[in-house]
């Protein structure tokens, strides 16, 4: 992909994510990023999407067998974590000294009555 037209994302390896979407959803369970794969707009997340690889014996692996390891879920499907508010947040870029920085968006309190 042309750096051009790559995408910037908000999430970053190393982050706590909660996972909105899918098998694996858990809005109060925090995980980390292990990877950000840019070009799928993918991220393998800690302890999510586990899958089954049946591997076949080689020089490295003498015995082959079943190997579980984390694949990868769209980006759109997780939502980083914010320990303050202690739920997944939304995040806006803000510009400070010449660097860019993540801020979390302060969620609004439910009004009653109204719809």
């Amino acid at each position: 992909m042309k750096a051009r037209f790559r995408p910037k994302f908000n999430i970053r390896k190393g982050d706590s994510v909660v996972v909105i979407a899918g098998d694996d959803k858990a809005l109060d369970k925090p995980r980390i990023v292990r990877r950000v794969l840019v070009d799928e707009s993918k991220v393998i997340v800690e302890g999510v999407n586990i899958v089954t690889k049946h591997t076949k014996p080689s020089a490295q692996n003498t015995k082959g067998g079943i190997v579980k390891k984390e694949a990868p879920i769209h980006i759109s499907n997780v939502m980083l974590w914010d320990p303050a508010q202690k739920s997944g947040a939304k995040v806006t870029r803000v510009r400070k000294d010449g660097k860019t920085e993540r801020v979390f968006k302060v969620k609004k309190e439910a009004e009653g009555g109204k719809k």
